[in-house]
Formats: structure tokens, C-alpha cells, sequence
């Protein structure tokens, strides 16, 4: 598979009253035609706003100040904001985290799916964009296409406002969706089908996916590789066998340990102790050392270099060095 979507030492700043904030420090991650990628990590590691990024989405006091992003070999850091507004929805599309905030209340869903055809789709007739707007009501499984068409949000429930969500999304046929939480304001039911639908989907309309999300067993149900996030920085990549069965990043076996067994009987529930690093004043060594168990003088002072296990497997973390373990004398 070729890489469609390619991000290499992305840098993203924000400014505020009290500081710049360096939220994105270095990031690079990579998307293959036809795949599911799932960036993964706490609130505030910068999985939300890479993505953004990515898109040139960032708020008014937010900058990309290094790095490239690339959708099919074409440099997006470098383009206008004209030229943007054609691929913004055309090319890449994103469905965000709250449906009901989502979508604009004094319109009914309808008029909003052909607002996406409108701006992107000049060359069809209202019949046409009428008719595709009932096709992507049908396809996202919302039943009676026509009368949902002349509904306002506020008449659909949770689920259905976020398979329509979905819909504008889908209707000029993205190369690249980005899912920024879908299933967060979902109940346990609903997630399942979004989740299926959204694979379902892909299948039919051939497009790569890039999920965000705070849910593991999301992450098992729908990607195939996982990037792993911590402090504006990637700690870990690799497929979801990977990650779940083989994690080399503390950080990834503390996330993993987080999680609820069945077949575990326990009082307690592990915690990753410690709180995320200042990224006004970001750490100049790992970001995860001062909550590391295993963090050395090393880890204070120097980023570490990212080692492959298998292709695709890469954790960056100082333990992983041969000049770092037990038996060396360069600790």
C-alpha cells in the first residue's frame, strides 16, 4: 500500500496570555490507502491538534511552525487558504467529537449535506444533490431517508445526529476521514454500531481512516496500526498486535495496565502516578520520565531515538538502548 497521508517532524505552537504552548513537538506518523490508523494517549498529548494540523485547522492563535504534511506527495503547509478550502471536504474530511455541536441547529440535516455537495460539487443540479444527500442518509443506516431529510437536530437522537455527522463527511467521497472521538458522547450500544458502520463504510468507499480516541477497545475493534502519543511527541508505533500484545514503551504498558480485566480480581485499579509534562515549559529529555519507573539520568537530559523491533514497531525510549541496560557501563 501507498502512503496517502504523510506527517514528518510536525511542529504546532500555540499562543496565550501565559505563554507559548508547544504542543506538538516532532510528530511524524504515516497513512496507507485502505487502512484504519488509531492515535491513541491522554488528554492534552496532542493527538487532536496533530490532526488538525493536518487539515490547517488550528485556531487563530495557533501555528504550524515546522514540519511537512503531505496528502498523496502534494506539500499542505505551503498551500493557501483558498486552495485549502478545496481539499478541506473534498480530499480530507473529518467528523468531530460532539454530533450535536457539530451540526448548525436552525438548519435541517438535509440542507446541511448539500452545503458540503454545494461547496464542493458545483457542477451538480439540486435534484442531483438532493438525491445524494437521500443516498448518504440511506447508506449511513438511517431508516425513511425522506423524512430525516426535512428534520432539524434536535428531532434525531445522539446516534442518528452522528451517523449523519458521518454522512457530510462521506458526501464528496474523502480520500482521507479523521475521527476525532466519534463514539465519546455515545452510550455503549450506539458506539458498537458507529464503529461498524464506519467499517462498513471503508469497504464501500475505499478510504483511510485516521480515529482518535481514548478507548482501547476501540482502538482493538476498528485500526490495524496504532501510534501511540505522549507530552506533543509519538512514544510507540506498530500494528494492534503490537501494541496489545507486545508494548515496549513504559507509557503504552502503563495505558494497557489502566484497563480493566474481567478475569482479574482486584481492589485497585492501576494508575500511570504523576501528572503530564508543562508543554509551556516541555522537558528537554523523555517527556514520560519524571512519571517513568524506570526513568535514568539519561532520560532527563536527551530525547531518545526511536529503535524498531519489527518492521513497523518503533518505541523511542532509552531502555531500548544497548548502552542503557543492566549489564553496560553507560547508564
Amino acid at each position: 500500500m501507498d502512503d496517502i497521508l504523510r506527517v514528518e517532524d510536525l511542529h504546532v505552537e500555540i499562543k496565550t496570555h501565559h505563554g507559548l504552548v508547544k504542543a506538538v513537538r516532532g510528530v511524524d506518523f504515516y497513512l496507507k490507502k485502505g487502512e484504519t490508523l488509531a492515535i491513541v494517549g491522554e488528554s492534552g498529548c496532542g493527538k487532536s491538534i496533530s490532526v488538525k494540523a493536518t487539515m490547517r485547522l488550528l485556531p487563530s492563535n495557533g501555528r504550524i511552525s515546522g514540519g511537512s504534511v503531505k496528502l498523496e506527495g502534494r506539500e499542505l503547509t505551503q498551500l493557501t487558504e483558498r486552495e485549502m478550502l478545496k481539499i478541506r471536504g473534498s480530499d480530507i474530511a473529518m467528523i468531530f467529537q460532539d454530533p450535536m455541536t457539530s451540526l448548525n441547529p436552525t438548519m435541517t440535516v438535509g440542507k446541511q449535506i448539500v452545503e458540503m455537495l454545494k461547496a464542493h460539487r458545483k457542477d451538480m443540479s439540486k435534484e442531483q444533490m438532493k438525491a445524494r444527500a437521500l443516498e448518504l442518509i440511506e447508506l449511513v443506516g438511517i431508516s425513511n431517508p425522506e423524512m430525516r431529510y426535512k428534520q432539524y437536530p434536535h428531532e434525531l437522537s445522539g446516534g442518528m445526529r452522528q451517523r449523519i455527522v458521518i454522512a457530510i463527511a462521506l458526501a464528496c467521497d474523502p480520500k482521507v476521514l479523521i475521527a476525532d472521538e466519534p463514539t465519546t458522547a455515545l452510550d455503549v450500544t450506539i458506539q458498537a454500531q458507529i464503529l461498524d458502520l464506519m467499517k462498513e463504510l471503508q469497504s464501500k468507499i475505499d478510504t483511510s481512516i485516521i480515529i482518535i480516541t481514548h478507548n482501547l477497545g476501540v482502538v482493538a475493534n476498528i485500526a490495524q496500526r496504532v501510534c501511540v502519543m505522549y507530552g506533543g511527541t509519538v512514544v510507540e508505533t506498530g500494528s494492534v498486535e503490537d501494541i496489545f500484545y507486545r508494548p515496549q514503551h513504559p507509557y503504552t504498558k502503563g495505558l494497557l495496565a489502566a484497563v480493566p480485566k474481567l478475569h482479574e480480581k482486584t481492589d485497585k485499579l492501576h494508575t500511570i502516578l504523576g501528572t503530564p509534562p508543562d508543554l509551556m515549559n516541555p522537558p528537554k529529555g523523555c517527556p514520560f520520565a519524571a512519571r517513568c519507573a524506570h526513568t535514568m539520568k539519561v532520560c532527563q537530559e536527551y530525547r531518545p531515538v526511536f529503535t524498531e523491533f519489527e518492521a513497523g514497531h518503533t518505541s523511542a525510549c532509552w531502555l531500548h538502548d544497548a548502552r542503557c541496560q543492566p549489564e553496560g557501563e553507560n547508564q
